[in-house]
């Protein structure tokens, strides 16, 4: 069979630690690489752009920042769409007060900024984990939200409390603004989005991530064996808040244009990014693509599907979406904690094997 380890052997320790050590594994993920810069930028079109491609890579960077805060790191926070929310208003300060730009820069300063403002509201983890911890990120979550709704400064004191993305072009395409294309939105996600998992996924296996995973595991012995507590949380929470501040921008300037920060960065974001990584997996790069696409591609399958060809009213198939999501979290934290990068993880052995029983 195609998927087998027999003559595929490394002669280096630095092959055999590589991410792909599988031959198989690196033609599939070359593949998938291609397909995505290659063929679908000239495939894709405004519906499938603003329902599926677009909203799936800018959770895909959200989701992977809170995994490496919470998954790697084990330090729970409930205040992802708080922080989505400073990255939003962040570069929307940065692109109005300096239109001469290029897009880039606002978003990516609009990390940096989100990071900042994760460091100061992660100090409480020194001191506290857990459940306390979970409230304390919740409650930035509300004071953040109530702060740009109280603030007119953060809107530009606008009438209506909006704030909305003005046209702005790299390299004289436009990426955001009502005349964005979809591909070139879809673009200027993918290449960030690529960028920011290649960097995650290097930090993870490097000696920062293992740093990281050694607090997650027990905090008490990392200490003892030499691993500072102070920087391994407060750098775990800058790198989660710089992934979560850039998808925050994007969400805002690229995919919706305009937003009202109670209803865009709510409580049900801060949920919505958790449950991506509880059902994509814990401490996984692969699971927060994983559970980004599943909660991504599940409202659009339901719609499409019991509203478009079962006629059922668009309500019903709402509250359908919440009931399988919930009996999935309570699935997967019961049966299979790791999630869909578990069971994926688990097939490929058995493929290995197969047909021999495993």
């Amino acid at each position: 069979m195609l998927y087998r380890e027999a003559g595929d052997f490394k002669t280096s320790y630095v092959a055999d630690s590589q991410t792909f050590p599988i031959k198989f594994d690196r033609i599939r993920y070359y593949v998938v690489v291609a397909i995505a810069f290659g063929v679908i930028p000239f495939l894709i079109n405004d519906y499938w752009a603003n329902a599926v491609f677009v909203p799936f890579l800018i959770y895909a960077i959200a989701a992977i920042g809170l995994n490496i805060l919470t998954g790697y790191c084990g330090q729970v926070s409930l205040g992802t769409g708080g922080f989505m929310a400073v990255g939003a208003y962040a570069c929307y300060k940065l692109m109005t007060a300096m239109p001469g730009l290029p897009i880039i820069v606002p978003v990516l300063l609009a990390g940096f900024i989100t990071a900042a403002v994760g460091v100061l509201f992660g100090l409480p983890s020194l001191r506290i984990k857990g459940f306390y911890l979970a409230v304390a990120t919740l409650a930035a979550q509300f004071f953040l939200v109530w702060l740009f709704n109280k603030v007119p400064w953060f809107y530009n004191y606008s009438a209506s409390g909006q704030i909305t993305a003005p046209e702005r072009t790299l390299f004289g395409i436009a990426v955001t603004g009502a005349n964005t294309p979809a591909w070139a939105k879809y673009m200027f996600c993918l290449v960030i989005l690529f960028a920011l998992a290649w960097l995650a996924r290097n930090l993870t296996r490097g000696s920062v991530g293992r740093r990281w995973m050694a607090i997650r595991d027990m905090d008490i012995a990392a200490e003892i064996i030499g691993v500072n507590p102070l920087t391994a949380k407060l750098t775990a929470f800058a790198v989660s808040s710089f992934y979560i501040g850039i998808a925050g921008a994007l969400f805002f300037s690229v995919y919706l244009g305009a937003v009202e920060v109670g209803e865009a960065f709510g409580i049900q974001k801060s949920f919505l990014v958790l449950f991506m990584i509880i059902i994509g997996g814990l401490g996984s790069i692969f699971g927060s693509f994983a559970g980004a696409a599943f909660l991504v591609l599940l409202p659009v399958f339901l719609k499409n599907v019991f509203v478009g060809q079962f006629g059922w009213a668009t309500d019903l198939a709402a509250h359908l979406e919440l009931i399988i999501v919930g009996g999935l979290i309570i699935v997967f934290l019961i049966a299979e904690p790791h999630g869909l990068n578990q069971l994926w993880r688990v097939a490929k052995e058995k493929l290995r094997l197969w047909p021999f029983p495993h």
